[in-house]
């Protein structure tokens, strides 16, 4: 039986992102570029290559990710991000900030209380 859809418009969108390492695989292609599988998994320090190959297909299947494969010896394989991708990087760029400005604040707030107390 399917699933009935959800009455958020941004359930499958939101939990497309909350699976664990696609936002730091999309931060990585998105600030630094396309990059193949290898050079990416560098980009992304401490997920397995399996995983790192698991969430790629998830990201490939949604639209948010490119792969262009090339018949080379060896076989060269490049991800990058889509339109897709791109409609959504402004957003994730204002929780960027949103999130630098409260780990700033949560800085000066805990110096603050063991200078203080």
């Amino acid at each position: 039986m399917p699933r009935p859809k959800p009455a958020c418009p941004i359930h499958d969108l939101i939990e497309v992102l909350a699976q664990p390492w696609v936002l730091q695989i999309l931060y990585a292609l998105s600030t630094q570029g396309p990059a193949r599988f290898g050079h990416l998994k560098s980009r992304v320090e401490g997920i397995s290559a399996r995983l790192l190959t698991e969430r790629l297909r998830l990201l490939e299947r949604h639209g948010f990710v490119y792969r262009d494969y090339e018949q080379t010896i060896p076989p060269s394989v490049t991800y990058g991000i889509t339109h897709r991708m791109k409609d959504i990087e402004r957003v994730l760029g204002e929780l960027e900030r949103m999130a630098r400005k409260w780990q700033d604040a949560d800085r000066v707030g805990a110096t603050s209380a063991s200078v203080g107390g």
